[in-house]
């Protein structure tokens, strides 16, 4: 796959607008940690380098954050369950593909 993503930016202008997915865990973990997402004007998550994340909204939940397996993976207390998600980069843009290929995308905070 990184052999497709590598083709699409040297492709050119059209080619940068795709979403390139990413499934290397350093990759993935340099791309979020210390990071900020907003996903809308009431929506936002911090990705802690130490593994921390929150998500906020209408109320604030603190959870866990990880790269396994070549996807970002987060547990959300109390359960003990942690859930993976693929990853696509598009500029300052980021997509959470989850295993029903429900999306969630965010852009990166400046």
């Amino acid at each position: 796959m990184r052999f497709v993503a590598v083709i699409a930016m040297l492709a050119g202008p059209a080619a940068a607008q795709d979403w390139i997915p990413v499934f290397d865990d350093a990759q993935i973990t340099s791309t979020l940690a210390g990071r900020v997402v907003i996903y809308d004007a009431y929506t936002s998550q911090n990705f802690g380098a130490n593994g921390d994340t929150r998500y906020i909204t209408e109320r604030v939940s603190d959870g866990r954050w990880t790269a396994r397996g070549g996807q970002y993976c987060s547990q959300w207390p109390p359960s003990d369950r942690w859930d993976c998600y693929d990853i696509q980069l598009r500029g300052d843009q980021i997509k959470f593909v989850a295993a029903d290929r429900a999306e969630s995308v965010g852009t990166f905070q400046k």
